[in-house]
């Protein structure tokens, strides 16, 4: 099929931050693109579907990353360096095939070689599944993390559990969230590469045999952990790193007494239990529920990651040369494992049981080791999100790890009885077995004593975790803790997901930022210039009139481009404060019902996330906002004025189109409650504009581009701590506004639900007499700062410079600076910014 010529905007796409599509390269694409077609899944283009297109093209544009990634893993091998482990229950890694492509400098000549053969590349791109084995910031955090350690040449792998349904797909049917399974595997996955050969077993239940010889663990049941390798590439560095998906499967092996028994058909089915390990993603990462498979999971996806590191460990080069030093001596030095957050903190015990039990290693020095090599990064305050396992449930399926973690915990609190002698109060704080009700094993305290470095994700986060929740442990070795901002990687959430303004920059500034986001300062002296400003704006319109066309074709809704698209998008909690931003969705309805003719700003009001299935108060919440949105959007009076939409199923390609789109970023978490948060980084890097309490991140970010640039409301942490003293009483808000009095009355009085008037009394009864997150406390300032904005969105110009300076301002936040830190301060090694040779290249 000929190609028609292209528009000027369509041919400089081509010549951009994303590489320029030679002749060569492109004939080379059709070439390889059609092999594939045809002898990778035997099709021709008369019975192709577009679903074939996007695998033939996922094919070609991997074998473009097979040989960097067989070389990248000979240079580690032949360099030896010390090699860092992510341990990760989550990875939101969303889709590939774009970020590769940007990555390879491949995306401009695939774009015009699928033109060339009359298809249409963004509608292949549309056909992948998201990769959605993550339930929110956690596990996109680890997914921009594994980008930005290849980008800095890191030897590091990421390990994880290869879930065959990740984070549930979300419907909204009759205003309210019904789940439905995420198949995401069941067209099969072309990036990933199984790899049986390296099946390890993993253990679980039986009992422990003592001896003179040590401790046994007999008479367990085995499950297999089958690798699934997944590529990471770097930025244009010829690196490509794994990440190493672990799937369950049961042992083949078939007591024949079932053939005589008649219970074989049984016996067979029974294997499905094993494998139910890797079934699915748990949906919930800020509630701690001491379910036996979630356990299973955890000590699964570490056992086998710690049989697969010391084999690599035990293979490497160089090994160890010192006659000295026995062999693991040297592990601390050639392994660094990084534990996000305690899901993988079993680590610290398996460790432990293989030196001690397996490779015979005296106690101390084996503990020695565990400590320097693990690190702990915590990511949550709240006190429900930490995980506690019951003695019982351990002591039936690892005996032997809590055998270990008992003497682990007795020798720790022999160290903090000699520092503190006396201090039973404290013993009592610090000891990882905590005894009041059903006997259970603290994981974070446990990966605090295990660990030589403890870190938050944010400064003010890492600051309440050591003056308030581990204050015992910070003020026992204070050398431990450290802060880590979070960061987002700049190529998916500048480069992919806004091409034209990574292309404005690019123009102004040259394009290092894609590499050194600090770069991005240099935007600063455009704070004034006209012709920049009016790029800006523009880029924004054509972004939002994109996604009104995308929101309208998908909700039904008529969404005015020229309203202010105000934003709120990420997992469904009462600490995220949805609740807080639909009181005032209700108060704004309500004025505009008041006095229709007076001016008002249009606002577009968009609110996505997930409520975990099962947190009640989240549906409510998800409930709640689509009836006042069916409310506000029939509303003659209201008109264009004000629109609520639901986002149904937010995801990370989700993100991507929304996040560009956005003028104000909601971030309103109560002050000491969100640890970071990167969405907050994400529309800073695009352009919007920020409200949002002095938490997490937000802090940081005021620093950066000013307190002028963004709209900063409520109380701080000292005044919520304040306050929490003194008591709060909600009435006492109440009572006192009549707007927020009235807001309140119509939810529980079915104003927004007339055919069933109690349906909200849960959420009214918990914000009048149970709210942990003290709503009301910050409604008034919230109203308040919400009116400063809608001035401010009225001076186009004004407005725009201020995204400017946030986008100006957003260097600190790449996860690149994030990795650095990591890299130096805690793994002991350091970036290589460095490429590799190219796989045409010969080597050194």
């Amino acid at each position: 099929m000929s190609a028609v010529p292209r528009t000027d905007q369509e041919k400089r796409k081509q010549i951009s931050v994303r590489g320029i599509a030679g002749v060569e390269n492109i004939a080379e694409v059709k070439k390889t693109f059609n092999r594939h077609l045809h002898y990778t899944l035997v099709k021709d283009r008369n019975v192709a579907t577009q679903r074939d297109y996007y695998f033939a093209l996922a094919h070609t544009v991997k074998d473009h990353l097979v040989s960097r990634w067989i070389r990248t893993q000979q240079y580690y091998y032949e360099k030896d360096p010390k090699r860092v482990y992510y341990l990760s229950l989550e990875y939101y890694m969303g889709r590939t095939l774009t970020n590769t492509m940007i990555n390879l400098n491949i995306q401009s000549a695939c774009d015009e070689a699928l033109y060339q053969l009359g298809l249409d590349i963004e509608d292949l791109e549309d056909m992948e599944e998201d990769a959605g084995l993550g339930n929110g910031g956690l596990g996109r955090l680890a997914a921009c993390f594994l980008d930005s350690m290849a980008t800095l040449g890191l030897a590091a792998y990421g390990y994880g559990l290869r879930y065959e349904y990740g984070i549930f797909s979300q419907r909204i049917k009759n205003g309210e969230q019904v789940e439905e399974p995420d198949d995401w595997l069941r067209f099969g996955n072309p990036w990933e590469k199984a790899r049986p050969e390296y099946t390890l077993p993993v253990n679980f239940y039986g009992r422990v045999e003592q001896s003179d010889k040590g401790a046994k663990w007999v008479d367990t049941q085995t499950v297999f952990a089958i690798p699934y390798d997944n590529p990471i590439p770097g930025f244009r560095n010829n690196v490509v790193n794994t990440m190493r998906l672990w799937s369950a499967k049961s042992p083949n092996s078939f007591n024949l007494r079932f053939f005589n028994d008649g219970d074989y058909i049984q016996a067979v089915l029974d294997r499905n239990y094993a494998e139910n390990i890797s079934r699915v993603l748990y949906p919930n990462d800020n509630f701690f529920e001491g379910k036996e498979l979630r356990l299973k999971q955890e000590y699964f996806m570490v056992a086998a990651t710690l049989q697969d590191i010391i084999r690599r460990f035990k293979s490497s080069k160089f090994g160890c040369r010192d006659p000295v030093r026995t062999q693991f001596d040297t592990f601390p030095d050639k392994v660094a494992i990084q534990l996000n957050d305690t899901h993988p903190a079993l680590a610290i015990p398996e460790l432990m049981r293989i030196l001690v039990d397996i490779e015979g290693v005296a106690w101390d020095k084996a503990w020695d080791i565990t400590k320097k090599t693990c690190a702990y990064t915590n990511h949550t305050v709240l006190p429900e999100a930490l995980e506690r396992w019951p003695v019982t449930m351990l002591e039936y399926i690892l005996p032997r790890h809590l055998q270990i973690m008992y003497e682990i915990n007795a020798r720790f609190l022999d160290e903090v009885s000699k520092k503190w002698p006396g201090d039973v109060d404290r013993l009592r704080r610090m000891s990882m077995v905590e005894e009041s009700g059903e006997k259970r094993i603290n994981m974070a305290h446990l990966a605090i004593i295990g660990s030589h470095a403890v870190n938050g994700v944010a400064a003010i986060h890492s600051e309440i975790i050591k003056r308030d929740i581990f204050r015992d442990f910070a003020e026992m070795n204070p050398e431990k803790f450290q802060n880590k901002t979070n960061g987002i990687t700049p190529r998916r959430w500048l480069l992919l997901c806004n091409p034209s303004l990574a292309d404005a920059i690019a123009e102004r500034i040259g394009d290092k930022w894609t590499t050194h986001l600090e770069e991005l300062k240099n935007l600063k002296k455009c704070i004034n210039d006209a012709s920049f400003i009016r790029t800006v704006h523009k880029i924004k319109q054509e972004n939002k009139l994109k996604l009104a066309a995308y929101l309208t074709k998908e909700t039904g809704v008529n969404i005015n481009p020229a309203s202010m698209f105000d934003i709120q998008v990420k997992r469904i909690h009462e600490y995220k404060r949805q609740l807080l931003n639909c009181l005032h969705i209700i108060t704004l309805y309500n004025r505009i019902k008041k006095n229709p003719n007076a001016p008002f700003v249009p606002r577009t009001i968009m609110i996505g996330g997930k409520a975990a299935p099962g947190y009640h108060t989240a549906k409510q919440i998800i409930k709640l906002i689509c009836a006042v949105g069916n409310v506000v959007n029939n509303d003659p009076v209201v008109g264009e004025k004000l629109k609520v939409v639901f986002l149904e199923n937010y995801r990370v390609t989700l993100a991507e189109k929304i996040i560009p789109a956005a003028d104000l970023s909601e971030q309103i978490s109560t002050a000491g409650t969100e640890a970071s948060g990167t969405g907050n980084m994400k529309f800073m890097l695009n352009g919007a504009l920020t409200i949002g309490t002095l938490d997490g991140a937000n802090i940081e970010m005021k620093e950066e581009m000013g307190a002028e640039n963004i709209f900063i409301f409520g109380m701080t942490v000292d005044e919520v701590e304040d306050l929490k003293r003194r008591g709060y009483n909600a009435y006492d808000y109440y009572n006192a506004n009549p707007e927020l009095r009235q807001a309140v009355d119509q939810i529980s009085g079915g104003y927004f639900s007339p055919n069933n008037p109690d349906c909200f009394k849960d959420l009214t009864n918990i914000l009048l007499h149970h709210d942990r997150f003290y709503l009301f406390a910050d409604y008034d300032a919230y109203i308040k700062c919400q009116e400063r904005v809608s001035d401010m969105y009225t001076n186009t110009e004004e407005w725009t410079k201020m995204a400017i300076m946030n986008i100006a301002s957003s260097g600190k936040f790449s996860s690149d600076r994030t990795i650095a830190e990591y890299a130096r301060e805690i793994w002991g090694v350091e970036p290589n910014w460095e490429k590799l040779p190219a796989p045409h290249e010969a080597r050194d």
